[in-house]
């Protein structure tokens, strides 16, 4: 397993950005695994939430070896309390960021899939709202969403809702990441407006996987973005559990997603923690 530490410079970011990847590339097989050919790499690109970064999954979740194990390359970039939405006028495009640059870039480095169905985007927290709104807005590059805990909160942005004081963060932050709160709604940054088209052009929405603990305090506006695609009748896989908004909820659900993803089977290979045949 290659773990790799990647700097780069982002056209849609101005500067020199960082992700971390994981690479499967190095196991060494035996058996029937041996004798197969590798191939391109199904690819997950996994966004964290906020006052997080590109290192957040390595200590929060046991992903390194679940993607090992299935045989998948993860990209993890950084997301700055950004929300990964675009802001042309600011020079700040962290949507074309992670679901364009970021995966033109890491297709030319790494031997990645570039299929659509090999290709999926996934985020908890502010990383579930980024992972929802780019998995929608570029649907002919992701096949499947993950949103774990999503920051489902347009809706508060958008009233200046005080139920945003949980975060900490003022509205002139929020006015500051999204680029303007009176741009939100009915724009790209919008989950329910991002459905909606899809929907009116007959195009393939993505798979969606949507955990959230019953503890969480986003509980009731993921509940609401569950009663809009139950009335759209939009197929989503949806899942209410015991737990918050949390580490110990998000390795569950991460690895859960894993397995809900088509992947391949564990396969027979050796490492450190895997010595018996």
């Amino acid at each position: 397993m290659a773990l790799v530490q990647v700097n780069f410079i982002s056209k849609m970011l101005s500067r020199t950005v960082t992700f971390n990847a994981i690479i499967p590339l190095d196991k060494i097989s035996f058996g029937e695994e041996e004798e197969k050919k590798q191939k391109p790499l199904k690819t997950l690109y996994l966004l964290h939430g906020a006052f997080g970064n590109y290192t957040d999954y390595l200590s929060g979740t046991r992903i390194q070896r679940w993607a090992e194990e299935h045989n998948l390359a993860v990209i993890m970039p950084s997301g700055e309390n950004q929300f990964y939405v675009d802001k042309p006028s600011r020079g700040e495009n962290y949507g074309s960021y992670v679901a364009q640059e970021l995966v033109e870039f890491t297709r030319n480095m790494f031997p990645l899939s570039h299929e659509k169905e090999d290709t999926f985007i996934a985020g908890l927290s502010m990383g579930g709202y980024g992972a929802l709104i780019n998995g929608l807005k570029y649907h002919e590059t992701f096949s499947h969403i993950g949103a774990f805990s999503p920051g489902l909160m347009i809706d508060q942005i958008a009233e200046r809702s005080e139920l945003l004081s949980v975060t900490g963060w003022s509205l002139d932050f929020y006015d500051n990441a999204f680029g303007g709160i009176d741009t939100i709604k009915n724009s790209d940054k919008d989950y329910y407006y991002l459905v909606d088209q899809l929907i009116k052009s007959g195009a393939d929405i993505p798979k969606i996987y949507l955990p959230i603990g019953r503890d969480d305090f986003l509980l009731e506006s993921v509940r609401g973005f569950k009663g809009f695609m139950d009335d759209r009748q939009v197929e989503m896989t949806y899942i209410e559990d015991a737990g918050g908004h949390e580490w110990d909820f998000w390795d569950t659900y991460v690895k859960n997603f894993l397995d809900w993803l088509p992947l391949e089977e564990k396969g027979n290979f050796l490492n450190s923690g895997n010595v018996t045949e």
